[in-house]
């Protein structure tokens, strides 16, 4: 996942390949709570590893269930009918399928509870679904604002007695997590009498009560329905664990990957999306995404488990509907609607505004940001797209702690404009498709040349390399150590009995075509062999700086530092990545400091290490390396005349990191809208 603060996406032409999603949050966070609340032990298979069930399982674990993981295998042994452990304080973040659900079945079961979450969800209306849990007889105070949480549940020890003789009415019109939230505490308290749910005014997101009412069904309770307004729990109702149950994959997420293959996987037949663990006959209403995109000209095949997507007509076509079937997976047309012919019209969405954030006003802003002309209202919004790819613009899209508006907006990076796109606060996709980047990365095709490159050259401890590291680390870009390259490879000739000079050069070089080298996590690795250490030494710096003067292994490497050329960029340091490796990159900086002020560091870090060190030899070591890396006839170490000069001699790290990314941002054609 990338945590970084932002994710410049470049422009990217295509796609093509397979990818397998998580599972549903919508799915996963009832199971959950089902599970819970049964009798027996539950193993929930291909559970989502995401923030909303992370808080799910915390406070499941806090009112006295016993939760087992093993990766994407949870255990759950359920309450079974004894009493939650109360007081407790339960922290349940932006989780919406968290909050109101557990708020209804803690408020039957009984006990003194406190539940809260981030600011935003502190804004999520839950007012109307504390109203009918008070029809009943439950106590419930707002700690906050009126109707809004954080909460507080305060029976003592004891069970409520509840008022179930009439039917407990709710509001379906505001959100359909409230109704889901009686439908799955409810049968808790259903003893000798069925108990009746009626909803006040249309409801909506009829799907997700489907997936609601056939899970309920998997833990043994049969809810009937007469027309989605009267819904009767049938009396002596308990829940038995199914013993174990499968997770599909989120078919919201799929979203992203259907409008992907209906926008990116060109006209030719050749090409096309496959996604895995969601098909056609999916219990989710998301699903039904699939009708809004072929509707848009995308052609979609599947299966049980599968679906296939490519793109059908060019461009996309503008469609006008009602978005009341699939709420969340609609937010991904808006950005189809950009690459549609003419206006699309998204209806019934009035839900949208009290999502995560308010959806309509986010999309219809950053929709903007793209060029697109935009018409909102309190439950639609109207979008077209710019009308030619010269009124494209760059933009850096504010994601408003939302994952479904990153996730919508990495679709842009597509646009025909060949612009590139920032996604701000990229993490956010944590709250249900952690690595929903590195998976679009898998399928996604780019001109390589389009993948943005940082170069920092400088010469031996001038501290390119530290330099290099924290600034990948902060765009959240590949590393490249051309240096550990050379010195890796000056480490594997000695192990394999060569010496380092013209008379192997040869068989160096041949070794150096297939170096299996990887930076992961700080770390340098030579196949499985951690070589961090070994190559940090004094003495494989100086073969390090041997191994580049032979001209053959230096041509096969050259190759092999190309190919860490990835998504979504690099920054690469070394003495020639600016002059001789990537000499097309956008940004070369060459990191120098006072061969006295780089022997004084140099002596600190060895001293820290305990080993003994003179600066007056460190010195003369550096100027003689200096001398004799400036000096070599091939690629001689000097700046790239288009180089900024860094002199970082009265400088920090954190201080030169801060001028290589201000360098880079002014060359981002968003950088004011970011600052804005």
């Amino acid at each position: 996942m990338y945590s970084t603060a932002l994710l410049d996406l470049p422009p990217l032409q295509a796609a093509a390949g397979e990818v397998h999603l998580p599972g549903s949050k919508s799915i996963s966070n009832r199971v959950l709570l089902l599970a819970a609340l049964s009798h027996g032990t539950t193993t929930v298979h291909d559970l989502l590893a995401s923030d909303d069930t992370r808080v799910m399982l915390d406070a499941l674990r806090q009112i006295g269930c016993t939760v087992d993981e093993a990766g994407s295998t949870v255990r759950i042994t359920g309450l079974g009918g004894r009493l939650p452990q109360s007081p407790s304080k339960l922290f349940l973040g932006n989780a919406g399928t968290a909050m109101r659900p557990l708020t209804a079945a803690l408020a039957l079961l009984g006990g003194e509870f406190e539940l809260s979450g981030v600011p935003r969800m502190h804004e999520r209306p839950i007012g109307d679904l504390i109203d009918a849990l008070r029809q009943l007889g439950c106590q419930i105070d707002y700690l906050g604002n009126q109707g809004y949480p954080p909460l507080k549940i305060a029976h003592g020890q004891g069970v409520p007695t509840l008022a179930l003789a009439e039917p407990i009415r709710v509001r379906g019109d505001v959100s359909s997590q409230f109704l889901t939230a009686l439908l799955m505490a409810l049968p808790l308290a259903a003893g000798t009498q069925a108990i009746v749910i009626e909803v006040v005014g249309e409801l909506i997101s009829k799907p997700y009560i489907a997936i609601t009412l056939q899970l309920l069904a998997r833990f043994g309770i049969a809810v009937e329905h007469q027309n989605w307004q009267r819904f009767t729990i049938p009396a002596g109702s308990r829940y038995q664990s199914p013993g174990s149950i499968h997770v599909e994959a989120d078919a919201s997420s799929a979203s992203y990957f259907i409008a992907l293959g209906a926008i990116a996987t060109g006209g030719d037949g050749q090409k096309s999306i496959k996604i895995q663990g969601v098909g056609l006959d999916s219990i989710q209403g998301d699903i039904r995404f699939v009708e809004a995109a072929r509707a848009m000209g995308a052609v979609v095949t599947g299966g049980a488990n599968w679906l296939q997507i490519k793109r059908g007509a060019w461009p996309l076509k503008a469609i006008e509907l009602d978005c009341n079937h699939i709420p969340d997976a609609a937010m991904t047309l808006a950005v189809m609607a950009l690459y549609a012919e003419g206006t699309t019209t998204l209806t019934n969405i009035a839900s949208w505004r009290v999502k995560e954030t308010d959806r309509i006003a986010a999309m219809a802003t950053e929709l903007r940001k793209l060029g697109a002309t935009v018409e909102e209202g309190a439950d639609y919004i109207r979008v077209t797209p710019p009308a030619q790819a010269a009124d494209w613009k760059a933009a850096s899209i504010h994601t408003y702690d939302d994952h479904r508006v990153a996730m919508c907006f990495s679709l842009a990076a597509f646009n025909p404009a060949r612009l590139p796109v920032r996604i701000e606060d990229p993490k956010c996709v944590a709250k249900t498709f952690p690595d929903y980047f590195e998976t679009l990365f898998s399928v996604a095709q780019v001109d390589t040349a389009m993948i943005p490159v940082i170069c920092i050259d400088g010469p031996t401890a001038s501290g390119k390399g530290t330099v290099a590291a924290a600034v990948a680390q902060r765009l959240g870009y590949r590393f490249l150590d051309s240096g550990a390259m050379y010195r890796i490879t000056a480490l594997a000739a000695l192990r394999k009995g060569l010496a380092i000079d013209a008379e192997h050069e040869a068989r160096i070089s041949s070794m150096a075509q297939t170096l299996p080298v990887c930076f992961e996590g700080g770390r340098v690795l030579l196949g499985s062999d951690d070589v961090t250490d070994a190559i940090r030494t004094e003495e494989a710096g100086m073969n390090a700086s041997r191994v580049s003067a032979l001209p053959a292994v230096r041509t096969a490497l050259v190759d092999l530092q190309h190919s860490f050329q990835r998504l979504p960029g690099l920054v690469a340091d070394g003495r020639d990545m600016g002059t001789v490796i990537f000499p097309a990159a956008p940004l070369k900086v060459y990191l120098t400091a006072s061969a006295a002020c780089r022997a004084e560091r140099r002596y600190k870090q060895l001293i820290s290490k305990g080993f003994s060190a003179s600066i007056e030899d460190l010195r003369a070591d550096l100027e003689a390396r200096d001398a004799r890396d400036s000096s070599r006839s091939v690629a001689p170490l000097k700046p790239a005349q288009d180089a900024l000069v860094l002199d970082n001699s009265d400088l920090t790290i954190d201080e030169a990191v801060e001028q290589v990314l201000a360098w880079w941002q002014e060359r981002q054609p968003f950088a004011a809208a970011a600052q804005g």
